[in-house]
């Protein structure tokens, strides 16, 4: 682990300009530097790098980041794997913290264990195509399915004969430790004897990231049905089958040139995908899709194509784990083959071209082929339907992206005939409750700061999203923590705009729904609270991609908030200029939206109910609508007029 001093020592060492100049040409713009997309195929130059401020931004892309984020966009290095390439660049002694004897031990372990496993996979595949028995019956096996020899070599294809200890005694002679033989899952031990797990299996070796055999599934050539087709290596030290896709070696190339990935299901799927030409593609080796392997893809592209044979009820059971991806936002397609095909056979009888051709055909977008699977279930019954709804709603409310989701509720209102903004609501309900379970535990507990400036929003306003004028309240508390505030309304009254914000929102015991605004909400409250500046740094900086790339967002932009300004003037101010109207205004227009908002949602509640048999439930509501009205009353002769400034956008309208 890079201990805070160094990686604090790397950042400041390291020339942004300099680092990027080795994979882009830049030239000298003012005060900043631009060159052409590494990730966009563009004609004029759009991509900026600020010196001054370490950071660069790619505008026809939306990335943006610092120095160790552009290393980790493109050249799909970690987090610390980043900051080890500054640090040999920049000849910066690297101080991990100092291992404990457990951890040495682990390390020591974890080495041996990949010794053995590399000696393993090269005594199998020796066995396959050397020996009479590999050649009798696991080459046979093998060319009889198809699988050429340049095949076998490219993924160390193996074999391990029959003899139940002929792999264990072997290694033994060879000076191989027992013990790591039985760590790594290639030997068993019963009645102090120990003997192959894998004999009389055609090998598969799993390969990590980097290229090391990790691990191996064997597949049986016996029709004995008490003994299992494929086996796989039991967890290990250096093998989790939940944070590893098998063939994810040999496609991250392509799945970086080709920009997506196919997932498929097992060893053969994607062996004989790379014999018909696809080599971006992976396989979860028949275990349910996990949140460590969704992520490795996300490494190497947003979109995903997931391939599945014609089995009805293995695709349902299947839904679960491709709401996790949508949850980690890419973007997701499935392809169903037809019936009696799966990706192993179907790839046989086509050609590269036809394949991929009969992929950009047939392949739909998740939401809407899960809809069209469950729909068929529904036929005339008004609970299944309801369910599927909901169900449907439950997989559009995962996806982080506003937009995205936007999309797919229009399309599935007309595919499901419900009325769009039933679903928009149901979607925000369930977003709401997911993340305020996720963030309560983990809110700091911290005492109000002065009694508010503005009227207060009553507390059974609740459950309350708005996105939009949130990220305005984000804009000006990165951008303008430490400017001092002079507030005519409050005897002017000096404070800083981090300071006014938080004392607002919090008196209010309002929450940021987005979880990443909601993070910077907090780590700048928290760094109020010990007396702390706000450093632009802590945000470029932020190991937290998303974070990061916001912050970027922020500083290298001038126009992208909801901006204040008085209708008689004819001059329209830039955000910053007056910080003293602006910052409060913005806040008030958060709290107007938001009494818009639940006004709304009020008024909808009292049309479903009865007042003849519900008197008490309407009296309560109106004293609610007329609370709520009385405050928007007062935020509005305080907000006056406002304009939207949208200059990335080009437009400019009333609000």
């Amino acid at each position: 682990m890079i201990d805070q001093p160094t990686i604090e020592k790397i950042f400041e060492t390291a020339d942004i300009v300099e680092v990027i100049s080795e994979f882009v040409q830049l030239k000298k713009s003012g005060s900043n530097y631009k060159g052409l997309s590494p990730f966009s195929n563009e004609k004029t130059p759009s991509f900026m790098v600020s010196p001054s401020k370490g950071i660069y931004k790619d505008f026809s892309s939306g990335k943006g980041g610092n120095v160790v984020g552009f290393l980790m966009e493109v050249e799909k290095l970690s987090y610390p794997d980043a900051l080890r390439y500054l640090a040999r660049k920049y000849n910066i002694q690297l101080i991990e913290k100092e291992r404990t004897e457990e951890e040495v031990q682990q390390e020591n372990e974890r080495e041996s264990l990949l010794v053995v496993t590399s000696y393993a996979q090269k005594y199998f595949s020796h066995n396959l195509l050397s020996s009479a028995e590999g050649k009798a019956i696991g080459l046979k096996y093998l060319m009889e399915r198809g699988v050429r020899e340049d095949t076998i070599d490219k993924f160390q294809l193996g074999y391990s004969f029959t003899e139940r200890d002929a792999f264990t005694r072997e290694a033994k002679k060879k000076g191989y430790k027992i013990d790591y033989m039985l760590k790594a899952g290639l030997s068993i031990e019963k009645n102090d004897s120990q003997f192959d797990r894998f004999a009389g299996r055609v090998m598969f070796p799993i390969h990590g990231i980097s290229g090391n055999v990790i691990g191996f599934g064997g597949r049986t050539l016996r029709t004995d049905k008490d003994t299992a087709k494929y086996l796989n290596s039991p967890e290990s030290e250096i093998y989790y089958k939940s944070k590893v896709l098998y063939g994810l070696y040999f496609a991250k190339k392509a799945i970086v040139n080709t920009e997506k990935c196919y997932l498929v299901e097992g060893y053969t799927d994607v062996i004989s995908m790379h014999q018909a030409g696809i080599e971006n593609v992976v396989a979860s080796s028949g275990t349910a899709l996990t949140v460590e392997q969704i992520r490795l893809i996300k490494r190497f592209t947003q979109n995903i194509t997931i391939i599945y044979d014609g089995d009805a009820a293995g695709i349902k059971a299947s839904f679960r784990g491709i709401d996790l991806v949508l949850e980690e936002g890419l973007n997701v397609r499935v392809l169903l083959l037809p019936d009696g095909e799966d990706p192993d056979s179907f790839s046989k009888k086509h050609s590269a071209t036809e394949l991929k051709e009969f992929i950009k055909e047939n392949e739909k977008d998740f939401i809407s082929f899960k809809s069209q699977i469950l729909l068929k279930d529904t036929v005339n019954d008004p609970v299944k339907r309801s369910g599927l709804i909901s169900d449907i709603v439950r997989s559009i409310s995962v996806i982080p992206q506003a937009i995205t989701r936007a999309v797919y509720i229009r399309e599935c209102s007309t595919l499901l005939e419900v009325d769009e903004n039933i679903l928009l609501s149901e979607v925000h309900k369930i977003r709401q409750r997911s993340e305020e379970s996720k963030w309560t535990s983990r809110t700091p507990e911290r005492a109000a700061l002065d009694a508010p400036a503005q009227p207060l929003v009553p507390s059974f306003v609740d459950e309350i999203y708005s996105e939009h004028e949130e990220r305005d309240i984000i804009y000006f508390l990165l951008k303008f923590a430490n400017e001092k505030l002079r507030l005519p309304a409050e005897d002017n009254a000096e404070i800083s705009v981090a300071e006014y914000i938080i004392r607002e929102i919090q008196n209010d015991n309002l929450e940021f729904k987005n979880l990443i605004y909601k993070k910077v909400f907090e780590e700048i409250s928290l760094k109020i609270e010990k007396g702390e500046k706000v450093e632009e740094k802590t945000f470029t900086y932020s190991e937290e991609k998303m974070i990061s790339e916001l912050a970027v967002e922020i500083f290298t932009s001038r126009y992208e908030i909801s901006k204040v300004w008085k209708r008689k003037d004819t001059y329209i101010e830039l955000p910053g200029e007056n910080l003293g109207t602006e910052v409060p205004k913005t806040v008030l227009a958060y709290k107007n939206k938001i009494i818009m908002i639940a006004l709304s949602e009020l008024y909808t509640k009292m049309k479903n109910i009865n007042p003849e048999t519900e008197p008490e439930k309407i009296t309560d509501i109106q004293k609610q609508v007329m609370n709520l009205n009385e405050i928007k009353r007062i935020i509005s002769k305080d907000l006056g007029a406002r304009t939207i400034i949208s200059f990335m956008a080009g437009v400019s309208h009333q609000k």
